[in-house]
């Protein structure tokens, strides 16, 4: 029976607190979710019950054998290549982790072998499916910014602003080369450029380690990244991420500043659009009566109902699931976005390794 006839099959890899997220989403999107494995064959049970998967798998070679349509990737940083190439190779589909990779050649391998093996690859830059977020985005295809004349922002967490607060992305072996700009500075990035429809065409950027040890270890990795960038249209903007900035939880923010109007997004308000005029000023809330097609589409909740990040979430892998089933939904962030985002976070350390000088980001 073909994927589009049936209910999808899905399997999960991890069971931390991003296959719990990748599970709920699964199981409301109508999936059933066959198995899942931990970090051992002991942790089988552990990863199937944080998953709502329906059993435990050993190891990746059972969970592969097994009849589902669908691998979830939710594993460390550097897993990423070898568990996504096996699940390629046995013909599944994948959701993988952001980053996609650790360099920008093993990312662009992952999105050459799942174009050469026919299967849907996405990664979960879910922050795109927030309604206002696609209401900013047809406002600003739509004209309504006037000429864009610069974008700012910031992506802040606190938690790893301890001397003792520890979690195996400090590790540049699990985590690769970049930590910061690599989990989070990587959202805003994809996001401006989803909402703008201009990409970054240089960067230049500082990295900073505040905690040099962590649990008697260094760290090589960095708490903070600052950049400045201009985008192939021209627009100048600027980029603070970090994860040491106390009382910030998860503030992602997005300013597009322009002639005829400028639009603020707060990941942290999510259902409000903050837009900006001479005359005047408003708040425009998320409510289904007055939402743009796009923004509909991924609104999930009536007005005045909190939608968060599990809708978000949910939306992706949603439209992830109709992707397996041969639609392509407006927006879904695919291996091609991944393989984008390992160029930016490249481009980020060669400029930081060198005195922020300015470097191009590759196309392709």
């Amino acid at each position: 029976m073909s994927t589009s006839a049936r209910r999808l099959r899905v399997g999960i890899v991890g069971g931390g607190f991003m296959g719990r997220v990748h599970g709920r989403s699964a199981l409301v999107a109508g999936a059933q979710v066959v198995g899942a494995i931990g970090s051992s064959p002991e942790r089988a049970g552990a990863a199937a019950d944080a998953t709502g998967a329906e059993r435990g798998f050993a190891d990746l070679d059972e969970l592969l054998a097994a009849d589902i349509d669908v691998v979830h990737v939710c594993t460390p940083n550097d897993t990423h290549l070898p568990v996504t190439l096996a699940a390629l190779e046995a013909g599944k589909h994948v959701v993988c982790e952001k980053p996609l990779a650790t360099s920008v050649q093993d990312a662009a391998g992952l999105h050459a072998a799942a174009l050469e093996a026919e299967r849907v690859g996405v990664v979960p830059f879910v922050y795109r499916y927030h309604p206002m977020v696609r209401e900013l985005r047809t406002r600003i295809a739509e004209g309504e910014a006037g000429v864009i004349t610069s974008l700012h922002g910031s992506y802040l967490q606190d938690w790893l602003a301890g001397e003792d607060d520890q979690n195996w992305r400090v590790d540049d072996e699990a985590g690769g080369p970049s930590r910061t700009f690599a989990d989070i500075g990587s959202h805003w990035c994809d996001l401006t450029e989803f909402v703008t429809g201009d990409r970054i065409a240089a960067i230049s950027a500082q990295l900073r380690t505040v905690r040099a040890r962590r649990g008697g270890a260094e760290v090589r990795t960095e708490d903070l990244a600052t950049a400045q960038f201009r985008t192939e249209a021209g627009v100048v903007g600027t980029i603070v991420v970090s994860q040491v900035a106390a009382g910030r939880k998860n503030r992602l923010y997005l300013e597009v500043s322009g002639t005829e109007s400028s639009f603020g997004f707060d990941q942290e308000d999510p259902d409000r659009l903050w837009v900006g005029r001479r005359a005047a000023s408003q708040l425009l809330t998320r409510d289904p009566a007055t939402l743009s097609p796009p923004a509909a589409r991924v609104n999930r909740l009536p007005a005045g109902h909190a939608q968060g990040y599990q809708d978000a979430f949910d939306s992706f892998v949603a439209d992830s699931y109709a992707a397996v089933r041969g639609d392509r939904p407006d927006g879904l962030p695919d291996f091609a976005a991944g393989a984008r985002s390992a160029r930016l976070i490249d481009a980020v350390l060669r400029s930081a390794a060198a005195d922020s000088a300015w470097i191009t980001v590759e196309n392709s």
